[in-house]
């Protein structure tokens, strides 16, 4: 799959699976952009000295401003990877109305503005592709026990990612989602260290599901919604 001198956003593509996502891309020739919130998480993107990977200090992606400045300098734009986003479990019962619109900021609303910030980027006639990261309980509404929030943003992601790939699919950009279970990450480890991680996906499985999501090799897929749940 070539991209070539091809334009990508990748927020979060600081964490362990932006970064297995950004690892691919640039392998696969293209120019990555990747927004951090500030000077720490750049610091923390392994390919920040990379000559095809241009990092930005660019704030909340939940602010419009913010995200509208940081598409306005990237054109032609082929791709947008939203993988940005963040987790609060707990039961509703103490679950403040500030956590819940923390959940929403994060995980939904800086994907609906990163979304059409893309939109916008890529025109009307160029097409592109736009890759967004939901979760399994935004499929399997009963495991968000415990997660009401986060479970109720990232079901928003996905229904989102279904309404906006019907509205502009008429302009060749193709919208889809990634849904993946518990990732094996060192975090996650380390938070359930009881756990069997063999069932677990890998990051560069899930980051493999998302390159080609956002690659011209695909052509037809659109509105999908994609479980990437490994063996668990």
């Amino acid at each position: 799959m070539d991209f070539r001198d091809r334009q990508v956003v990748v927020s979060g593509g600081a964490g362990a699976l932006g970064g297995a996502v950004v690892e691919k891309l640039v392998e696969a020739g293209a120019v990555c952009h990747v927004p951090c919130l500030d000077h720490g998480e750049a610091q923390r993107c392994k390919f920040r000295d990379h000559e095809r990977v241009k990092v930005t200090v660019t704030g909340s992606l939940a602010d419009e401003a913010a995200v509208d400045r940081l598409y306005a300098d990237i054109a032609p734009l082929w791709a947008s990877i939203h993988i940005a986003g963040g987790f609060a479990a707990g039961p509703l019962r103490h679950t403040s109305a500030a956590t819940l619109r923390q959940q929403l900021d994060m995980n939904f609303v800086s994907c609906a503005l990163c979304c059409r910030a893309a939109v916008r980027a890529m025109g009307t006639g160029a097409g592109g592709r736009i890759v967004n990261v939901a979760a399994r309980p935004a499929l399997e509404w009963r495991s968000g026990a415990g997660m009401a929030a986060y479970t109720a943003s990232k079901a928003a992601v996905a229904a989102f990612t279904v309404a906006l790939a019907e509205e502009v699919a008429k302009a060749g950009i193709l919208v889809n989602a990634v849904a993946p279970s518990i990732m094996d990450t060192a975090a996650n480890r380390a938070a359930m260290p009881k756990a069997d991680f063999a069932l677990w996906p890998k990051v560069e499985e899930v980051a493999a599901t998302i390159f080609f999501l956002a690659s011209p090799d695909n052509r037809v897929s659109r509105g999908a919604i994609v479980p990437v749940y490994g063996k668990s």
